[in-house]
């Protein structure tokens, strides 16, 4: 089996990257275990100070497999985003992602999930989850603490696609930068990351996500489960099937 996500250790940064290309980076079993797989192995690496969470390819991810969904249970899958979004909350490490293309719905999530977001200028943003009798339940976890009340229900009833500017207006995304200026931004956040002491960085992430945690802990069993349940739903899968057609 072909790996989906690549981990790379080096100068005191782990770079972990999404390489399914064919689904466009979507919430595979594969994927997300895979990340969680190597999420859980960075946490225990003491020479790591901090973590990248980059694409290889244009789409930074599509959100659920809708392929996999349409077929299926999502209850495994539901709980496997909860722990991802709590993992990435948790690590002792600070972790940055870098987007230099589109993310929509369940992508989201991880986005929501993380400390820092740097993003080029062309990336563009959708919760598309009601078209397709869905809620965005899950990422909700980690969304809802990060945007105002109205602005999350604008993205989230309205399905619209949202820029990278209006993202951090909302506060979605910290950094915005030209599209030939995204590398050199991720390169000196993280520099600035890597000179905090370990414990600095491990105790200060845990102030800045202790309500975010609680909030996982208390919510995650309940939002899973309706997950699953809409995704089980006739609706759903009507929605699915043809949306999967459409862009075939």
């Amino acid at each position: 089996m072909t790996e989906l996500v690549h981990l790379d250790v080096a100068d005191r940064v782990a770079t972990i990257t999404l390489d399914s290309e064919h689904n466009r980076n979507a919430l595979s079993r594969q994927l997300v275990t895979e990340l969680g797989e190597h999420l859980a192995t960075v946490a225990e690496d003491a020479t790591v100070r901090a973590v990248v969470v980059r694409s290889a390819h244009r789409v930074f991810c599509s959100g659920a497999d809708l392929s996999e969904a349409a077929t299926g249970a999502m209850t495994d899958g539901a709980a496997a985003l909860v722990a991802i979004q709590r993992r990435l909350a948790t690590l002792p490490q600070p972790v940055v992602v870098e987007l230099g293309g589109p993310v929509r719905a369940g992508g989201l999530g991880i986005v929501g999930a993380v400390d820092v977001v740097v993003a080029a200028r062309s990336v563009t943003f959708a919760l598309t989850e009601v078209r397709l009798a869905l809620a965005p339940a899950v990422i909700s976890l980690s969304l809802l603490p990060r945007l105002s009340p109205r602005a999350a229900s604008d993205v989230f009833l309205t399905a619209r696609q949202f820029d990278a500017t209006e993202a951090a207006e909302i506060g979605l995304v910290s950094h915005v930068v030209a599209d030939d200026a995204l590398g050199d931004r991720v390169a000196a956040v993280v520099a600035d990351l890597v000179e905090g002491h370990p414990q600095g960085l491990r105790e200060t992430k845990a102030l800045l996500n202790h309500d975010l945690v609680a909030r996982i802990d208390a919510l995650g069993g309940a939002v899973a489960e309706q997950s699953a349940r809409l995704f089980g739903s006739s609706e759903a899968r009507e929605a699915m099937t043809a949306f999967l057609s459409r862009r075939r």
